[in-house]
């Protein structure tokens, strides 16, 4: 079919990388081949479930007929309950009209590229990241993807985004980062921080602002010593010009109950508003009341995070400490120490090796697709993210897996692994 019939936006929007690889997986489990799924960001029920309070709020609030439309702004009840809850556990102060809840963070993500972004703004993004390239396209953006290295943990820097930031629109940052499951420290994030606060100083009366949007979706899931930082709390300067995103997806296990929400300046938040309330991008009624209860219930939500964090945690080591095994033994991979997310950064350098086959390996998908076929172990290049390099670093994600499926992967990951001929046994 022509593109001629759909709008040029549309014509040029590209599928999810990551659905596509998650749709091969399901035709290869359903065929009878035994996959470790560590491609898509999600929670499997069986390994995670949601908490138990969430859980029955939302059967008690749909008892009680809280089936009707919800304000498009967010019921007052959970717009109190976020403002109380970062107040509590992340020391930031805002009023109810800051908050803007909505169908999940993606409808938080796209309100905030079309309340602040102008068809041809420049919008400046760190890859590997999630998704930012869609949302330049669909907002009609000029998009700088800021290539980030695997010794800054694929975290952008002050240096790397400078050279950028003059007439920029927007900057779009997320820790704990999807895909590498690293985390900015303070120092560093500090320091990106006071770029944004220069430019913008640096800006006359009759010249907009560079925000920044930053997605902490996974703030609650860090371990290892890694403290969460965010912007404004850094530099409260930085208030004016942040538009946080989060949820409940991430931290609760709770991707498909779609509660999330953004926080920022009031006046960009009513356009925001306007912006879902045509889109009717808002969380179901019933979900909405029930997150406000857990929100208010401190214990209940520590008591949560004591057992996921602790799961997520052993799951991402399993997969360090067999990885970093694997290169003691003489193999081509290596692996960052997860901070936080449920995802480990994984490199599998064997560009130039040979299969069996004889085939040779010499881009990230030959390597994706020999790992998937002879280990059953199915990943996620960060070309899916944005970094076009054939590196060798791909994204693993622990959220739909057990650990004796992970322990099963190395049985079989290693023989796959003897199995190549090295470059210099050609």
């Amino acid at each position: 079919m022509s593109d001629r019939r759909v709008s040029t936006m549309a014509g040029g929007l590209v599928g999810s990388e990551i659905l596509k690889i998650a749709a091969d997986i399901r035709a290869m489990v359903a065929g009878g081949t035994q996959v470790c799924n560590l491609t898509v960001g999600d929670f499997s029920p069986a390994q995670f479930r949601i908490p138990p309070m969430l859980e029955r709020e939302i059967v008690d609030a749909l008892q009680k007929g809280e089936t009707n439309y919800p304000p498009s702004e967010g019921v007052p009840t959970l717009r109190k309950a976020v403002g109380d809850f970062y107040r509590q556990w992340l020391g930031l102060d805002y009023p109810v009209e800051s908050i803007l809840v909505t169908g999940g963070s993606r409808p938080g993500i796209y309100s905030v590229y079309t309340a602040l972004v102008d068809p041809a703004d420049t919008v400046i993004y760190p890859v590997p990241s999630w998704n930012n390239n869609h949302y330049v396209h669909m907002s009609g953006a000029v998009g700088i993807p800021v290539v980030c290295r695997a010794e800054d943990a694929f975290l952008p820097t002050r240096a790397l985004l400078e050279p950028h930031v003059r007439g920029a629109r927007l900057l779009s940052l997320n820790s704990p980062l999807n895909p590498s499951g690293t985390a900015f420290t303070a120092e560093a994030l500090g320091e990106i921080c006071d770029l944004v606060l220069e430019e913008n100083a640096r800006r006359g009366p009759d010249e907009r602002p560079l925000y920044v949007m930053y997605d902490q979706v996974y703030w609650m899931l860090t371990f290892d010593g890694t403290t969460h930082v965010n912007p404004v709390s850094l530099r409260p300067g930085m208030r004016d010009y942040t538009v946080f995103v989060d949820g409940i997806s991430k931290a609760f296990a709770a991707t498909g109950v779609r509660v999330g929400w953004t926080v920022g300046p009031e006046d960009v938040t009513k356009r925001m508003m306007s912006v879902l309330g045509h889109v009717g991008a808002w969380a179901p009624r019933a979900e909405q009341i029930a997150t406000a209860r857990v929100l208010e219930a401190t214990d209940a939500i520590r008591e949560y995070h004591a057992g996921m964090t602790a799961q997520v945690q052993a799951r991402l080591h399993a997969l360090y400490d067999g990885v970093q095994a694997l290169g003691a033994s003489g193999y081509p991979v290596e692996a960052i120490p997860p901070m936080g997310a449920i995802y480990l950064s994984v490199r599998f350098f064997l560009h130039g090796w040979r299969t069996p086959a004889g085939a040779e390996l010499r881009t990230n998908d030959d390597i994706r697709n020999y790992l998937l076929d002879s280990a059953g172990l199915g990943v996620v290049a960060f070309q899916a993210f944005g970094m076009m390099e054939d590196t060798g670093w791909f994204r693993l994600s622990v959220g739909a897996v057990s650990m004796d499926e992970i322990k099963t992967t190395f049985a079989r990951l290693g023989p796959a692994l003897e199995a190549l001929a090295r470059p210099d046994a050609a």
